[in-house]
């Protein structure tokens, strides 16, 4: 009885698990997977050699933002900018001025004066003269600073050689020395020594005013050495017909 129960349940279990198995719904094995969560991005770190502002946060505009050291190398471009600018208007500036120069002191060639100023040098061993800087009627016609010894050497120089209205004129001088000490007088060398001085002249239509400027060792050796420098002005006034015969004249040389 036994045997026979367990033969029939298998044939029951045999006719009901392929009907069970057709009742179930077919899964695709082909169904992807259930997608993952994102995961949240690193910010990218800065690659080497690369530079500094790739890695800095950016403005409003969408520009890098400036640290403290660019931030001042800018400023100083702008400065030197600017600096250039004013340099080139003062140099326009400059070029009106001696326009307007040409056109106060040029005059008339026929019916004009002419003036010529020259610098001489007589100050003793004790002065070494640094600059010099000369004006006529307020404006500047000369400066020269001292390089190398181009200017203490010279004992005589040109300053200015041209027409002027007729009328009166002023120069305007200003010597600057240095004291040169040697033996007993080394303390010179730490001293600075300025003479200002002015000399007004008339022009005379048709003549030559030349004028040197001298300077020179006032008071001797009993005076203090800061009263010492001093500018005088040696005048020549001719007719200019008499001041051009002489220039051929020198210009020949002596005769044999």
């Amino acid at each position: 009885m036994i045997v026979s129960f367990n033969v029939r349940s298998l044939l029951v279990l045999c006719a009901v698990l392929p009907a069970l198995a057709l009742a179930q719904p077919k899964s695709s094995s082909a169904e992807p997977p259930p997608a993952a969560a994102p995961a949240a991005t690193a910010p990218a770190a800065t690659p080497a050699g690369a530079p500094a502002d790739a890695a800095k946060p950016a403005d409003a505009a969408g520009k890098p933002a400036l640290g403290a050291e660019e931030a001042n190398e800018l400023k100083v471009r702008t400065l030197e900018e600017r600096v250039s600018d004013l340099k080139e208007k003062i140099f326009r500036t400059k070029a009106r001025l001696m326009n307007l120069q040409e056109m106060v002191i040029g005059g008339d060639i026929t019916t004009g004066s002419k003036a010529v100023l020259v610098h001489r040098n007589e100050m003793g061993s004790s002065f070494y003269l640094e600059s010099v800087a000369y004006a006529l009627d307020g404006a500047p016609i000369y400066n020269k600073v001292d390089v190398d010894g181009d200017l203490e050497k010279r004992e005589e120089f040109e300053i200015f050689n041209g027409r002027i209205v007729p009328g009166n004129h002023q120069i305007a001088v200003q010597l600057t020395y240095r004291g040169h000490g040697h033996g007993l007088f080394t303390y010179l060398e730490g001293y600075k020594f300025k003479v200002q001085s002015s000399y007004t002249f008339s022009a005379d239509p048709g003549k030559v005013n030349t004028i040197k400027v001298v300077g020179f060792e006032k008071g001797g050796f009993t005076a203090e050495l800061k009263d010492r420098p001093a500018i005088r002005y040696d005048v020549d006034v001719q007719k200019e017909e008499a001041a051009r015969a002489k220039v051929p004249a020198a210009a020949e040389g002596p005769k044999k």
